[in-house]
């Protein structure tokens, strides 16, 4: 069975995912293997001790732990699971469709998952009184002014962004989860509020699901 490490907590006002972590976790769900969660203390990511060095060199998550020994880097690590389960397939053939999907992942690690998403996201791992506003704010600018207007120009109306779900859209998964608990408007881009509903509605994202519990989204048998 594989082991996802992550930083899962319960806190008074909500239970808190790492969004990285979603992205694995969501294409574990969807190629339906079997998988439970190993939550780290962030206090202990924050020290770096050896034990998680010797699983992911820069003290991480996600790693995930097989048979064949650690994995880290979510897109790495969603690619070993397309290649090691054949079904389903969640990633095209054609060389040009294959770029497609892996520079929309990309953009969506880069862009958003690293880059303005944590703007929103990581002040609330803190109390609501202790969140500033103001950089929340510039976080949800920031994703409007760089990333909505393109991905809008990526989508069609009721598909992915690579027609069928592929690799592409976990990430993406885990932007729908961000934007769920943070209630933020997406009037002007509904394309993209569709799609986010449609990742929604998927059977893998109750896996990530911030109303669904730590004790039932600890794995799969």
């Amino acid at each position: 069975m594989f082991i996802l490490a992550t930083t899962e907590r319960e806190y008074p006002w909500g239970t808190l995912r790492s969004t990285n972590a979603s992205k694995v976790k969501v294409i574990l769900e969807e190629k339906g293997v079997p998988y439970k969660v190993d939550r780290l203390h962030p206090g202990d990511l924050w020290k770096k001790p050896e034990s998680i060095l010797e699983k992911h060199p820069l003290g991480k998550v996600p790693y995930l732990e097989t048979d064949e020994g650690a994995i880290y880097d979510s897109t790495v690590i969603n690619e070993y699971l397309e290649d090691r389960f054949s079904s389903p397939v969640l990633r095209p053939e054609k060389p040009a469709a294959l770029a497609r999907m892996r520079m929309l992942e990309n953009f969506g690690d880069e862009a958003i998952l690293v880059g303005d998403l944590p703007k929103i996201w990581m002040p609330m791992w803190s109390g609501p009184e202790k969140r500033d506003a103001d950089a929340m704010q510039a976080g949800r600018d920031a994703l409007r002014d760089r990333s909505f207007g393109y991905l809008e120009q990526q989508l069609e109306e009721g598909g992915y962004l690579c027609g069928e779900f592929t690799l592409a859209d976990a990430p993406y998964m885990a932007m729908a989860m961000v934007l769920e608990v943070d209630g933020m408007s997406l009037d002007g881009y509904p394309l993209l509020e569709s799609y986010l509903e449609r990742l929604r509605s998927r059977p893998s994202y109750k896996a990530i699901s911030p109303a669904t519990s730590l004790d039932d989204s600890a794995g799969r048998e």
